[in-house]
């Protein structure tokens, strides 16, 4: 399923992916991977997944209405991410929206893109747990196609350039 990775092959560079989706932590991993962009000389693919909600054949109309707002909710979620990612960094990072199930399309854009070298999220720091997406990777960690790497939603600016 997983196409070999050729990110530091000649005539690719390699690409941070991140995932930009409603929690209050995701700034957190773009300003992480828009931070090792830099320091690796690579760049970032910003994804954000919308997932479909289940639908009946008399609701149609308003499930067009529906997918419509979702996909400028997500639009404007990658503007904000990839204007905090140029403040960062000055770097304009890819943008990818995918409609399905969350680890799919994540491990789809992974397969589609060879340079992506791994993946960033930031984990909730409160009570409640890493967040969803953090728990549902557990799962999957140790047949992931790339490295994946964790950042605190607790870390500061100060603490995460430190680390980048």
């Amino acid at each position: 399923m997983t196409s070999k990775r050729l990110c530091y092959e000649p005539g690719h560079k390699p690409k941070c992916l991140v995932i930009v989706d409603d929690s209050a932590e995701w700034d957190r991993a773009v300003y992480y991977a828009s931070r090792w962009a830099i320091r690796a000389g690579g760049g970032v693919v910003m994804l954000r997944i919308i997932e479909p909600e289940e639908q009946t054949q008399e609701w149609l109309g308003v499930a067009d209405i529906m997918r419509a707002e979702a996909q400028e909710a997500a639009e404007a979620a990658l503007d904000r991410a990839a204007g905090r990612a140029n403040g960062i960094a000055a770097i304009t990072p890819e943008r990818v929206i995918r409609e399905g199930a969350a680890m799919e399309q994540l491990l789809a854009v992974i397969d589609e893109d060879p340079d992506i070298a791994m993946l960033v999220l930031a984990a909730s720091p409160g009570a409640e747990g890493p967040g969803p997406l953090v728990s549902l990777l557990a799962h999957a960690l140790g047949t992931f196609p790339v490295p994946v790497t964790i950042i605190s939603g607790a870390l500061s600016d100060q603490s995460v350039d430190s680390l980048s």
